[in-house]
């Protein structure tokens, strides 16, 4: 029922606002708080519960396309090393999907990633592209890591961007197999990775999925599915309105 929705959904979905034709989505998860001794399906430490729904966004109308529930304790970059994506589309994933050999293979399938680059990084840089002490770009360089890499055999070239962000006062560093675009749209698509997070908040407060009606995992996977059907509802009462109707106002009507 869900894909059903979906894909009539994705028939009215405007396309993202970049100029480039790529598919671009985002992974992330979110951890769904339960009480332990009811849920013990779920259980995450000794006295606490949690279960967590992995989701993919597709930034084509901000539309989830793919979502899985799994106890908390299960991974994010598990999920991501069975997922198959398009060639040629752009995944924005935070340093929770950090995986040297699944970069490899993106690479390899042409797709492209943005990401931030771990603090302990083994890497040299082997071509600075520009340097600037002021302005929202302070680096862009090409880079290869380190022969042996968190235990992996590590290949290829790839991109480091230092960011400025002004309202933090700290600089952000991104990492990237994408060489043709600029480090401003670089750092724009991982600005667009907050979209998700909005999305969980919708999920969560309009949607009312931090209280669960039963206690089975079968029961859980029944809500939030549940949930995720709405929300494509809702959207493709967005999409084909004409007026500008706010998610919350559409789901309170």
């Amino acid at each position: 029922m869900f894909y059903s929705v979906l894909q009539r959904c994705q028939a009215e979905a405007p396309r993202h606002r970049f100029r480039f034709k790529n598919k671009l989505l985002t992974l992330d998860s979110t951890v769904l708080d339960v009480c332990a001794s009811m849920f013990d399906w779920a259980r995450f430490r000794r006295s606490k519960g949690a279960a967590k729904l992995h989701l993919q966004l597709d930034h084509d109308g901000c539309l989830p396309v793919f979502a899985h529930v799994t106890e908390a304790a299960v991974a994010d970059v598990t999920i991501a090393q069975q997922l198959i994506l398009p060639p040629g589309s752009i995944v924005a994933i935070d340093r929770g999907y950090i995986d040297y050999r699944l970069f490899e293979v993106w690479s390899e399938q042409k797709v492209g990633f943005v990401t931030r680059l771990e603090h302990n990084a083994d890497y040299a840089e082997v071509e600075a592209r520009m340097s600037a002490t002021e302005g929202p770009i302070r680096r862009d360089g090409l880079i290869v890591f380190q022969p042996i890499t968190a235990g992996r055999t590590i290949t290829g070239t790839y991109r480091r961007i230092e960011v400025w962000l002004e309202e933090k006062q700290e600089v952000l560093v991104l990492l990237t197999n994408l060489l043709h675009l600029s480090a401003k749209t670089i750092a724009a698509i991982y600005k667009q990775r907050w979209q998700i997070e909005l999305f969980f908040k919708a999920l969560k407060q309009n949607l009312r999925i931090k209280t669960f009606v039963g206690t089975s995992a079968n029961a859980v996977q029944i809500q939030i599915w549940s949930a995720l059907i709405s929300i494509l509802l809702v959207n493709y009462l967005q999409f084909k309105s004409r007026c500008a109707w706010a998610l919350s106002h559409l789901v309170a009507l």
